[in-house]
């Protein structure tokens, strides 16, 4: 059986493509592929111009992948966590550029506490800072909501939002598509490692005969 059979992705510059499918549809096998923490059996992956295959450190310093567990370091501050991947990707003032970051994101008030103390939602907010320290073109986020409440789901979908109005072009996968409404441009919708569907929320509505955004997803799912 296959993870993935024969999909195609392509993300441009300023967008924000929700892949989108129901668990274990193959939304996080291809994810890593585009990481190159998986190597695909066929095909190529280009990440902003680098062929990931044939170089993926290359492609690795112009992205960022950004999993469904947070992976903080829980005894270090969420500060420290962010400057120490800074300073492996070779960031000048990388404990500027963190703080910085964690401004932006409205994570400040919590630098100096341990990442092991820090709420669900704050966690969130360090793993986006750490993902964009090192001024990533290409942004990789698997289910970047999964575990967090109502505002928190809201508060994060607006902070890639902006990700990508700064011209970054981020994947956005996700199982639950009424949520990601407010941030995809286009969606591809996979099941069974396959693209089902592909299109901007009005063609997917046209495509699947429905309206609402859960009846299409169900609907195209089969």
């Amino acid at each position: 059986m296959r993870a993935v059979d024969g999909l195609s992705l392509r993300v441009s510059a300023g967008e924000v493509l929700g892949l989108l499918g129901p668990n274990g549809a193959g939304k996080t096998t291809t994810i890593r592929m585009l990481a190159t923490l998986l190597r695909p059996d066929a095909g190529s992956i280009r990440i902003d111009g680098v062929d990931a295959l044939s170089d993926p450190v290359r492609a690795r310093s112009r992205m960022a992948y950004v999993p469904a567990e947070a992976g903080l370091p829980p005894r270090l501050s969420a500060l420290e966590a962010v400057t120490l991947f800074g300073r492996v990707q070779g960031v000048p003032e990388a404990a500027a550029r963190a703080a910085e970051l964690l401004e932006r994101l409205g994570a400040a008030s919590y630098a100096r506490s341990e990442c092991g103390q820090l709420s669900t939602g704050m966690k969130r907010r360090v793993v986006l800072a750490r993902a964009l320290v090192h001024g990533p073109a290409v942004l990789l986020l698997d289910e970047p909501t999964d575990g967090l409440d109502v505002q928190g789901r809201r508060e994060v979908l607006a902070l890639i939002r902006g990700l990508a109005e700064e011209g970054r072009a981020v994947l956005l996968s996700s199982h639950i598509m009424g949520e990601v409404e407010r941030v995809v441009d286009r969606a591809v919708i996979v099941s069974g490692g396959r693209a089902v569907a592909e299109g901007d929320l009005e063609s997917l509505r046209a495509q699947a005969g429905a309206q609402d955004l859960d009846e299409v997803f169900l609907r195209l799912v089969g």
